[in-house]
This record gives C-alpha cells, structure tokens and sequence, in this order.
C-alpha cells in the first residue's frame, strides 16, 4: 500500500482573495476538489480509472471546521488523505495549514455513480482489487457531520442562471460554484465583518448548464446562516449549507 497522505504547497493567487484580504471559500474547495483528484489519481482509484467503467466520482457532502479563517495568506499547505470506505460511500479528510498552523479541517463523504444511469456503485466491489482503498474505520478525532434543519422562513433571496463557465467534466455545475451562490444573496457588511467558522454542505442533485437556481437563506442568529438551493423551475432541493460565523 502506498502512503495515502498528498501534500501540496498552494500559491494562493491575488484572484483567490475576497475584498477583506481573507480566502474566498469557493477558491479554498478548489484546492480540495484539485487535490481530491489529484490524490485519488496517484492511488489508482481516479478519472483515468473509473471513467472507462462509465462511472464518476461525486461529493455528498462536507464538514469544514476553522481555527482560524485563512487571511493575508501568500501560501498554504494542504493534506489531504482518503479514510476508505464502506458499502457505498468513501470518505476523505483534509488539513489546511497558513504560516505553518493548523488552521482548518474538513472531511467529506463521496460516492461512485454511473455516469449513464445515474445510479450508485457499490465502492467496495469496483475498487475490491486496490490495496489503497481500504475500509473506513471511525476514530475520536474525526469532524461530526452537522444535521442541517429546513429553513422555516426566507430572510435573504436570489437566483442565478449557470453559466457554461459554472459547469465540470461532468456536465454539470462544480461544487465549488454552490458555496458562491449559498453566500451571494448576505448582506455585504454580513460577509465583509464576519468570519466563517464552521460549514457543512450537503449536495442532493445536479444542475446544467442554462438552467436557474433559487437561493433562500435564513438567518437563525447572529452566528448561524441556513441556506437552500434550490431549481427554479422544479423546486426540487439541490444543495443545503449550514454555516456558522465569528
């Protein structure tokens, strides 16, 4: 088995920083989703190997947790690490590191889905023969997934069109555009004095290009933020985010 531990110096670029010098949060799950591939790829579970089986990798959901919000920060150093799997989902984990400090983890729980059907692979019988995927095994240190509640009541609303440049390799919009459109429709002095500080986002559906989606967010308090995607036209839930701020 190899070491499972990818580690990467990230330059993070002028354009990846917000207005208040802090990290912009769709830049930092790039980095994620980049590494993730790039990880995945080395281990001999990704694109080159599940495409010709009509299958794709797709990210359920996320868990990210701050110490301290990256901010000024010229460099970081990203690990990031898959934990294995059980019958049908695989786990990753990730470290974000500003100036040498632990400053943030996430965890995430991906499936294998075919890119045909749309219907979920069975993880431990697809990658069976690759001694890198290994089966997940919980400990004490790992991030608890937050139970995100329906909003009751919109306080904040806007919709969006995807455009060409929101869609991946898999036709359909990059998670990193849905934590763009959860934040947008806060009040700017909201996003530029507040911190993020916990986020935990579950993905439910795709959407494509040309199509509308509808953000509503809800305001439990002056720390926690509920935020639903929805599609415009089908009402259908596509992604939920739950967020809480310093």
């Amino acid at each position: 088995m190899q070491n499972l531990t990818l580690e990467r110096k990230i330059h993070v670029r002028y354009s990846d920083i917000e207005c208040n010098a802090r990290l912009k949060p769709f830049a930092l799950l790039n980095f994620f989703q980049d590494m993730a591939a790039e990880s995945a790829e080395q281990l001999g579970f990704g694109y080159s190997t599940i495409y010709p089986q009509n299958l794709m990798w797709v990210l359920l959901k996320y868990r990210i947790e701050f110490t301290q919000y990256p901010t000024h920060a010229d460099q970081l150093t990203i690990k990031t690490q898959p934990r294995g799997y059980n019958r049908l989902f695989a786990y990753r984990d990730f470290e974000v590191y500003a100036g040498g400090e632990l400053c943030g983890r996430a965890s995430s729980v991906w499936a294998l889905v075919n890119s045909q059907t749309l219907d979920i692979a069975h993880v431990a019988d697809v990658l069976k023969d690759n001694p890198n995927m290994i089966k997940f095994v919980p400990n004490e240190t790992d991030l608890k997934f937050s139970k995100i509640p329906p909003l009751t009541q919109t306080d904040y609303e806007e919709t969006f069109k995807v455009r060409y440049n929101d869609i991946d390799i898999n036709m359909h919009a990059n998670n990193g555009n849905y934590i763009v459109w959860a934040l947008e429709p806060l009040p700017y002095e909201w996003k530029h004095e507040k911190k993020l500080k916990n986020i935990d986002i579950v993905f439910k559906k795709e959407i494509k290009c040309g199509e509308q989606l509808t953000c509503k967010v809800q305001k439990l308090d002056e720390h926690t933020t509920l935020h639903a995607l929805l599609h415009t036209q089908t009402q259908e839930e596509l992604c939920t985010v739950k967020c809480q701020w310093a």
